[in-house]
């Protein structure tokens, strides 16, 4: 990075923490939430701004740019993406983003509820992020940092490369999605408009953080068909699908198999609903795992469970529904180890240490990568996602811009 460079990656962070793009997971449309197309509109306009000429938003809600190559050499193009939404799991309504000058180290007490506090006791990264400037929320919403750090990192990169030409580089692509914490986030992407070889999302935490395997994720809705009978003269003829629900619940494991006590590669099983009537009942899951041979045989024995409880209860029935959601992006980049290797070494570059973990989770790149684009997630310095102690560091900003300058120098290098 020239040193004379004055980054712009806080500067828009703060600005787009503000505006409101909570997504709904109970919402039919596409995008999910109208609003998340208020920042996509701003985006739009600052990029037009910066000089990208053809930076649009389209009807899905999707923002589309380039950065036109400046070389000569055959490159391959690469893709940045970000996701504009944030999670439904706490709100994003009045966002006020606070400047923690040169971090000390002690308690940040949020002002707007002070009994929110955010501790090194409880959020140990922050004691390597003492002296660097810290930015949280004010106490009452979620910061937003996920993932509006990651497309402040790429407005930044975009706005270092038109002002300072002499970095060569080939054809960049921009991608910015709504709808990615409900799942939703490239259901809609135009790959071949789209038009790039490679790409890499910006949505991981910790400086040097370089995730190429997450999570191969389905969803299962179990209905529980009861008997339905007026109360008062239900006995001997009621079925309360409700109760059914409530038995299968009880019997999940409860030493293995759950989020809560779950860690590094389990895999898990985890309700997430329950809705219904004494007649009919649904509890929706979510199922995780790193193997994703494994995900059939956690279906089979919840599947096996509820017929276990349903043999209990003469005229009952059950059925359920399995879908897809994503897949471990590490089948896809195993078969171009140049993508991460390209992205370890422009870590590296930038004076940090590749961290290697994998995603309990899933990004808009694990689908990107099953629909023709490796793509590999990158650090921004987002931490503790989707609550209200979410912070990110001004430093981890920064060196991301950084990694990512050094990331498209190593593309056109070694084309």
């Amino acid at each position: 990075m020239s040193n004379s460079y004055k980054y712009t990656v806080t500067e828009r962070f703060l600005n787009y923490v503000t505006i409101d793009t909570q997504s709904d997971p109970h919402s039919t449309t596409f995008p999910s939430t109208e609003k998340q197309k208020d920042l996509g509109r701003i985006l739009v306009k600052e990029l037009l701004e910066i000089g990208i000429s053809d930076a649009h938003l389209d009807e899905h809600g999707y923002v589309y740019a380039t950065i036109p190559a400046n070389t000569d050499k055959l490159v391959p193009v690469l893709c940045f993406c970000a996701h504009m939404d944030t999670a439904p799991d706490c709100s994003g309504t009045g966002v006020k983003p606070i400047l923690h000058k040169n971090y000390n180290g002690a308690d940040i007490i949020l002002p707007d509820d002070e009994t929110q506090v955010i501790r090194i006791s409880d959020h140990p990264y922050l004691k390597e992020k003492i002296g660097d400037d810290i930015i949280t929320a004010s106490g009452t919403t979620l910061l937003g940092a996920d993932d509006k750090a990651g497309v402040a990192v790429i407005m930044d990169l975009t706005n270092y490369l038109i002002t300072n030409p002499h970095v060569k580089h080939g054809a960049i692509r921009i991608l910015f999605t709504p709808d990615e914490e409900v799942g939703r986030g490239v259901e809609h992407v135009d790959m071949e408009k789209l038009g790039a070889s490679v790409g890499y999302t910006l949505d991981a935490g910790e400086a040097g953080s370089l995730e190429d395997e997450n999570f191969s994720a389905d969803a299962m809705t179990i209905h529980f068909h009861g008997i339905s009978a007026h109360p008062g003269t239900a006995k001997g003829k009621m079925v309360n699908a409700l109760k059914l629900a409530a038995t299968f619940l009880a019997n999940l494991p409860k030493e293995k198999l759950a989020p809560e006590v779950t860690e590094g590669r389990e895999g898990f099983v985890h309700p997430v609903h329950i809705s219904g009537n004494a007649e009919k009942s649904s509890v929706q899951f979510i199922i995780r795992d790193f193997e994703t041979s494994r995900l059939g045989e956690y279906e089979y024995m919840l599947q096996h469970m509820a017929d276990e409880v349903v043999k209990m209860h003469p005229g009952a029935s059950s059925t359920y529904e399995v879908r897809e959601q994503y897949r471990n992006m590490k089948e896809v980049l195993q078969h171009h180890p140049q993508v991460v290797a390209y992205a370890e070494e422009a870590i590296i570059r930038s004076g940090l240490q590749p961290i290697k973990l994998p995603i309990r989770g899933g990004t808009d790149g694990s689908r990107l990568s099953f629909m023709g684009l490796p793509c590999p997630n990158l650090f921004t310095g987002e931490m503790a996602l989707h609550s209200k102690h979410e912070f990110v560091s001004v430093r981890d900003m920064e060196r991301s811009v950084d990694t990512l300058v050094h990331l498209v120098e190593l593309w056109e290098q070694r084309s």
